[in-house]
Parts: C-alpha cells; sequence; structure tokens
C-alpha cells in the first residue's frame, strides 16, 4: 500500500499533530454505528499508541498505521488531499474518491 499526502494536507496536519509528537497517526476504517463492514468509512485518528492488528505504512509526510484487517477496504495507491471548502481531508486514489469528506479525530486513551 502506497500512501502520499499533498503539500496542502502536511501543511494542515502539521498544525495539527505538531503539539503530539509522541503520537501515532492512523487511518482508520471506521465502522461504528454503520451497520456492516463493508458500510465503513475512512477518517484520520491520532491515536496513542500502536494496536497488535495495526501495519505501518510510511509516507511522504509521516509513517501511519492502518489495520491489516482492513486494508482490504482501502486502494493500493492513495493520496490525502484537503477539501479547503470543508475544512476536511479527502481519501482518494487513480481510480475512485474513497471518502471525499474525511475527518480527523484526536482520540484519547483506547483507540477502538
Amino acid at each position: 500500500m502506497k500512501i502520499t499526502f499533498t503539500n496542502r494536507a502536511i501543511e494542515k496536519l502539521k498544525l495539527k499533530i505538531d503539539d503530539n509528537s509522541q503520537k501515532i497517526l492512523k487511518l482508520k476504517y471506521d465502522t461504528e454505528g454503520c451497520g456492516c463492514v463493508v458500510s465503513g468509512v475512512s477518517a484520520l485518528w491520532l491515536v496513542e499508541s500502536k494496536e497488535d492488528d495495526d501495519v505501518e505504512i510510511k509516507t511522504n509526510f509521516v509513517t501511519i498505521t492502518v489495520e491489516k484487517s482492513k486494508q482490504l477496504f482501502f486502494d493500493e495507491e492513495m493520496t490525502i488531499d484537503i477539501v479547503e471548502t470543508a475544512n476536511c481531508f479527502m481519501l482518494k486514489s487513480p481510480n475512485q474518491i474513497l471518502n471525499p469528506r474525511m475527518m480527523f479525530i484526536e482520540k484519547s486513551g483506547a483507540t477502538t
């Protein structure tokens, strides 16, 4: 899996994670409240620690984690950008937009 951050996304994320340098950026496939695992939604989480099922993905910005069991819901090559007008992030691939309004959530304590 290859994940690239745009320069605009990097600038926005630096503001959010500079004060939390000990935390880990996670690309989460969140299924809570979705009713079905295939109806999940991707989000960027800032978490305190890596979980057992997490794998590390090196990017052009920071290493992020993704749940190994949820990798099949993502494309092999993805870009994280920002949507200035909506003040959120966008997850896209060459084939599709996976989430046009991806949230950034700072988690404390447990990450699930």
